[in-house]
């Protein structure tokens, strides 16, 4: 039996009354769903307040969730829209962005340098990197941040980031093309200077 076919039952009972089978479903996704708002609202002390109105609004639309998606990928957009919502009504702008040439995005080279940044090197450069990656990902315009999170932090397929934010794969290929090309940007300095030392 599949995770998603756990949820599928799981809601299903939520369906006929059973407020238990709820819970399992918070427990399951609240830590999930806490680490992608928090970098969308980037609040720590409004996570919790946003994570738990996302569940709300999640529970209210339970008895109309028909299993044609994920669980956790409804629950995903569900948390996205929240966080957006929360932003406009605390008269924060939600950014938007242009689209990228697609073709870009599948030819990016520099992920595999993003990916492989767990050298046996120095802890003092491993921080650093990190640090930068952090920095890069807080300065993204919100919707390329939300999907390279969804990408690298939550493990989603392109599919299921389309899915949660509502929008054409191409687009979700082209806002992580434009993430990790930031990153490759705050990393570069890095990672070069790395490269010219000798261990």
């Amino acid at each position: 039996m599949t995770d998603r076919d756990i949820d599928q039952q799981l809601v299903e009972r939520v369906q006929r009354g059973d407020k238990g089978a709820f819970d399992l479903l918070v427990s399951k996704y609240q830590r999930k769903i806490f680490r992608l708002l928090s970098r969308l609202v980037r609040d720590s002390a409004e996570v919790e307040d946003v994570a738990q109105e996302a569940f709300i609004k999640a529970y209210r639309a339970l008895p109309n969730f028909r299993g044609e998606s994920a669980f956790y990928t409804w629950l995903y957009r569900i948390a996205i829209n929240t966080a957006k919502n929360y932003l406009v009504s605390q008269g924060r702008r939600v950014p938007t962005t242009t689209e990228a040439d697609i073709e870009e995005a599948e030819t990016f080279d520099d992920g595999e340098r993003l990916r492989d940044l767990n050298t046996p090197e120095s802890m003092l450069r491993t921080k650093q990197v990190g640090e930068a990656v952090n920095r890069a990902i807080d300065r993204l315009p919100e919707d390329l941040r939300t999907a390279i999170v969804l990408r690298e932090i939550e493990g989603l397929s392109y599919e299921e980031i389309a899915e949660s934010m509502n929008c054409p794969i191409g687009t979700v290929r082209s806002r992580i093309f434009r993430a990790r090309e930031a990153i490759a940007q705050e990393l570069k300095p890095i990672l070069d200077s790395a490269k010219d030392k000798r261990w």
